[in-house]
This record gives C-alpha cells, structure tokens and sequence, in this order.
C-alpha cells in the first residue's frame, strides 16, 4: 500500500513539475478531472503544519479578516482585550452544590471565587486563576485552568446574547463539576487547531495554539510554503494546486467533510488505529471517525449547537441542488464542482465574520433558486415579501437598475428569518443560532406531537459496521444519556459465540457489562480469553484515546468488585502502563496495592498521582487513608486539611476525618462532620449507622 502512495505522489509531482517548468500553461479545461484526495501531496506524513503567521507573510488579505471570524476568535490566553465578559455583576449561585461563584480580575490576572455562605458569614472559599478563555464572544465566553498542563474547565461562562453569567453547560440541575471536568483532545481539537497533547493522559497537553488557524481547512503548509519560496507557481483558474488543499475545489462532500469535523457535534466514535489528528482537509472524514445522534420521531424542530451540517443535509434545498450540481456536466464546473450545490460557503464566507456578513447575502443565496420567474414551488407565503421581489424584478425587466431602491428592497427580506427561525438549542442554555434545517415553518400542532425514539444513525456514513455503531450506543450510554436500551441496542450487535468475534469485540463487551455492573461477564470474558494473552498480545497499544488503557482499567475494577485483588492488580498495571499520565489510573493502582498489603508501592502511586495534579481530592483522599493505616495520623490530617480545602463536600474525605478525629478522641467533632454529611444527603445509611453507634457509645 505504501508503495503504492509513494508511486501515485511521484506520479502528482512529475505532472506538477511539468506544469511548472513549460512557462505559462495552456489552457487544457476540456481536460481537467477531479482528481482522487490521495493526490494531495500536504496528505502526506512529511506535511508539517507551519502556523497563520507563515500563510500571513502571502495572504495578508485573507489574514486580516479571518482573525476576527469565530473561529480565528475561538482561544485565548485570558486577558482583558479577549474576554467579551461584563463583571459588573458577575456573580452566580449554585443553588443545588450552595456555592456562589464571583468572576474578577485581580490586576491582569483573571480569577474565580468560589464561596458559600452561613447566613451572611462565608464559611469557605477557593479561588482558581483562569489559563484560558474559549469562545469568541459571539455566543459565550467560557473559561479553562490549567495545572500541570492538565486542563479542566471552570464552572462559570458568560453568555453574551443575553449579558448574564450562568454555569457552563452540562454543570446545571445538580451536576455541578466545579473545577474538574476534563477537557480532552476532543474538544481541545474543534474549538481550536491542533494541541500537543501528551498522549496516555486524558487531558493534558505540552502546549495550545491561540485559536482556529489556516491550516486547520487548507490542511498542513509545509510543502506549499517550500514550493512557493522556490518561485514556482500554478494558474489556479485553470488547474488544482496540490500542495495545498483549497476546499473550493473539492467535491460537495469532501468539502462538507472539512465543516463537518467540527461542526457536526454529537457522539464521535473514532475509527481504529484513527485519532483526532489523523484526518486532513480532501481526505473522507467517514475513514476516521463516525458521528451519531439520537434519531426521534416528531422532533423535527430539536437540534444541538453544533449541528449546522447535518441540519442543512436534511433541507430539500440542499439535497436538489446536490443532485442538480452532481449532474451537471458542465466541464468549468470540475474546477469548483460544489459552486452549484448548496454547501456551508454558499452563505457563509470561512474568511470573513458572520457579523461583517450582509444579510442580503442570505437572501440571494435563496432568491438564486427561489424566484418565481424559475421555479413553480416557490416556498415564501409572505405577501409583503413577494410584492418587493416583484417590485424588484419589474426595475430589472425595465433596466430602471435603482441600484440604491433594489439594495432596500432586498433589506425588507428576510428569508432566514421564516425558514431558519432562531431558537435555542437543546445543548447549550441562553443562546439562540438559526437552525440550518431550511424548511416551512413548523406548526403548533406539529411541535405538540409526541416525541419517539427511533434509534441512533451516523451524520457522515451510510453505513457504519456492527462494532461501530455497538461502541455509539455504549457511548450515549456512558456520556450523554443513561437510558437502558442504549445499553439492550449494543447488546443486539456485539457477538461473542466465537474466539475470533470475542477477541474482536472484547473492549466494547467490557465496557457494556462494567456499565451494566455485570462483573462476573467480564470475569468470563477473561478466564476464556485468557489474561496473559489479554496481558501480553491483545490489550498492547498506547494511543491517544487510551482505548487499551481503559479495558485494562475496567477489567482490573472488576476484579476489585469481585474480591479478586491479586487478580485485579495486573489490569491496573497494565492500564497505568500504557496510560502513565492518567493520575486516575494511578490512584487505583495504588488503592489496589493498598489492600494487597503492599503499603510502598501504594505511598509510591500516591505520590505520583499527586505529582502529577496537585489537585486531585480522590488521591489526598485515599493517601490520608493509606497514612492512618500506617500510624501517621498528623500527615493524614495535613492531606485531609488541603483536600477539604479543595472540596467540602467529598464524603469519603468527610467520612475519613470523621474517623480521624474519632480515633483521636475528639467525638464531637467527629459527629459534627457526620451530622454535615447528612444535611446534604440523607440518604448515607452508612453514616447514619455510624452516628448511631457514636452516640450509644457516648450513653
């Protein structure tokens, strides 16, 4: 195959060198193709990715107003210039976790408070320094921390449409994560170009660019750069350069494909041996990952943020055009073949801000199919509207070009405004875009009917393997929505009744029994398989998506709910192995070697894991455990001090201190901490059994 790639390249370079050694090309158009994407020579993996400030030193044009787009807007060091925020008041309240939130600048240094209040005393305090803003201020602005280099969000965004702080989404209704909740590759490489991330993390990262850059659409620069210093040049009217992917000369849905990436949010299931790195720009974006959603019957008018692509494949508008542009043999057509179909740039300029955008571009993008001098199907029922589209078109027809009355008369209309009304989208609260599904308004009635899951389906692939879709449903599962027959879907696709479908489908038929807290499956699984096999050939690979780390991780959780420690300690083993910078996978390897007996290592592991994030509750937790265990009671109580500094309401860490404080005599304190526990949740049965033995020991 390699070979193969190489023979192909050589072949393109052979062309490209031809072309631009025999002086000015001819004009050959009768005998220009679209070529295949391989033919890309940036595809290949010597392509290096050379940063906007490169592309600037030519297209100082283009330059000067993508910067100000959304996404060259999209990440920022925090800094008052980037922040679209008002801090006038920026204070919120949790009412579910009782924390107020104040957002404020202390010198040039951004800060979050985090406090909650007895009364009018505050009781407890954290303040966080914010690393980082994401968003460019036309929606939200939302804010990042970094420690260590591993980033987590903060639990305060500010939403600019409507002036007003709020949590983030997805913090809301009592799933208030505070200052950790992990932002990973995934996220980290759409909302802006691509980080160093340290591969066996989950979130941590060498380094972040600023914002979305050039090569983020036209692919990596190097050898575009390196040919043009050289002085060589192609005529780009009638031929492809390709060194450098211009998506205006890609296919409909190649070029869909470069919007898609990022903008078809939804369950993304990463192809094997594929990352988030791994698709560029021409390539088909299926070949490395597929994206789910949730399909229902009668909920035509729900979508989520980011979902613009798949809502304007839905249109009749699209899908004619499509069909109307691929049959179109016009040979001028093969050097932009989507200029007649309706795609992204057909009103959305990538170089050129929304906000800088003309309406009348909209409208013309309509009235280019919808006029009713060309087609009978005419969608607008507005009468205003269609008087001045006919005031409009007489002026033309009598060449009376007013152009002044016409630019006014087409301010009067407003298509998007029908049939792509403003709403807001199920994911993302106090925020209104336009919906891109391009249709007739939906009607009351239409919007009552009762709402029907039918089942999930892949935005940009027909038709995605068994495993494939198997891993979507345990994923909606595990990340968005725990309903069971996710869980029943996944089931009915993953076969198991032969050694070669097991070892194919071991990793997802791990993951649905652990989330199904079916341990004694995976216990099956493993004794059937085999755990040095497992160990040694199966479960080998380090990637960025941990995929191997996180079965190793699972069974040895398994094993540890089942008793079976010794069992459980080769798992965790391996999953810190090939994840070593998952200071997680740390803290229950060391727990493991805790109950082994095996109190070193354990204090080894802790120790790490705490290098690692500082500020990670779980292993000061569990470290202060590990010390009362070993009759270290004054450093457990300095580990417990500085978690409760980080969360109050940890209840194993709660739990832990009460017990500290019991052994050291001071009952009341410890009963204190219990009573506090179960304030907030009176459903603890294990406190209150401990309360009631402390108070019949106390009688």
């Amino acid at each position: 195959m390699k070979k193969t790639i190489y023979i192909i390249l050589a072949f393109c370079i052979a062309i490209y060198t031809f072309i631009n050694c025999s002086g000015e090309p001819k004009s050959v158009t009768n005998k220009v193709e679209v070529k295949d994407t391989l033919v890309y020579l940036n595809h290949s993996d010597s392509a290096k990715y050379v940063g906007m400030q490169k592309c600037m030193l030519c297209h100082q044009d283009k330059h000067s107003t993508f910067v100000n787009t959304g996404m060259g807007k999209s990440f920022e060091h925090a800094n008052k210039t980037k922040s679209a925020a008002d801090f006038a008041h920026a204070m919120i309240y949790d009412k579910y976790s009782d924390f107020y939130y104040k957002a404020f600048w202390d010198k040039d240094s951004m800060k979050i408070l985090e406090f909650r209040l007895d009364k009018k005393d505050t009781i407890y305090k954290r303040i966080e320094t914010v690393n980082y803003i994401i968003g460019s201020g036309q929606h939200t602005n939302s804010h990042m921390q970094s420690v260590n280099g591993y980033f987590n969000q903060m639990p305060m965004t500010y939403y600019t449409q409507l002036g007003k702080w709020d949590l983030p989404p997805g913090f809301e209704n009592g799933v208030n994560t505070r200052f950790s909740r992990k932002i990973g590759l995934e996220c980290m490489s759409c909302h802006n170009s691509y980080p160093d991330f340290v591969e066996g993390s989950e979130n941590k990262f060498n380094s972040v660019p600023e914002g979305i850059t050039c090569e983020r659409c036209h692919g990596p620069g190097s050898i575009h750069v390196e040919e043009r210093s050289k002085g060589t040049k192609v005529d780009t009217a009638n031929f492809i350069d390709y060194t450098i992917v211009n998506p205006s000369k890609l296919s409909i849905d190649a070029q869909f494909d470069i919007c898609q990436r990022c903008h078809l949010q939804g369950n993304t299931i990463v192809k094997e041996g594929k990352s988030f790195y791994d698709f560029k720009p021409g390539m088909k974006l299926s070949e490395h990952l597929s994206v789910f959603l949730p399909k229902y019957k009668n909920a035509d008018d729900e979508f989520i943020m980011a979902s613009h692509a798949d809502r304007l494949k839905q249109s009749k508008c699209f899908i004619v055009s499509k069909e109307k542009a691929e049959n179109d043999k016009h040979i001028l057509q093969k050097l932009k073949p989507y200029k007649n179909a309706m795609t992204c740039v057909t009103c959305h300029n990538p170089h050129v801000s929304v906000k800088e955008t003309n309406k009348n571009v909209y409208n013309d993008a309509c009235l280019k199919c919808h006029d009713q001098g060309k087609v009978t199907d005419f969608v607008c029922s507005d009468k205003i509207v269609l008087s001045k589209i006919e005031t409009i078109k007489g002026l033309q027809k009598e060449n009376k070009i007013d152009e002044s009355k016409i630019l006014n008369l087409k301010s009067a209309i407003n298509c998007v405004g029908c049939h792509m009304p403003r709403s807001g989208s199920i994911d993302i609260p106090h925020v209104t875009v336009h919906d891109h599904y391009i249709r007739k308004p939906i009607t009351k009635k239409e919007k009552e009917k009762l709402k029907e899951f039918i089942g999930l389906y892949a935005i940009n692939e027909k038709n995605p393997d068994a495993l494939t879709k198997a891993r979507a449903y345990i994923n909606q599962f595990e990340k968005f929505e725990q309903k069971t027959y996710y869980l029943d879907s996944a089931r009915l696709l993953l076969k198991d009744n032969s050694s070669e479908l097991l070892s194919k489908n071991i990793e997802a038929l791990v993951q649905l029994y652990f989330l199904e807290n079916n341990y004694n499956k995976i216990d099956f699984y493993v004794n059937k398989i085999g755990q040095s096999t497992l160990l040694q050939n199966r479960l080998t690979k380090k990637s960025f998506s941990n995929d191997n780390a996180w079965t190793c991780y699972r069974i040895g959780e398994s094993f540890m709910n089942l008793g079976q420690a010794q069992v459980a300690i080769n798992f965790y083993k391996k999953a810190n192995e090939l994840a070593p910078f998952s200071p997680d996978f740390k803290d229950k390897l060391a727990g493991c070697y805790a109950t082994l007996g095996d109190f070193a290592s354990a204090e080894k592991y802790y120790k790490e894991a705490l290098s690692e994030n500082p500020k990670f509750v779980n292993a000061l937790t569990n470290y202060g455990f590990l010390c009362i265990s070993t009759k270290r009671l004054v450093e457990a109580e300095q580990l417990y001090n500085r978690a409760l500094k980080l969360d109050p309401d940890y209840e194993p860490l709660l739990m832990n201190m009460a017990g500290l404080l019991n052994y050291k005599g001071d009952t009341k304190g410890a009963k204190s901490i219990l009573e506090k526990i179960l304030k907030k949740n009176p459903k603890n049965y294990q406190v209150k059994q401990i309360l009631m033995q402390l108070n019949n020991a106390a009688k």
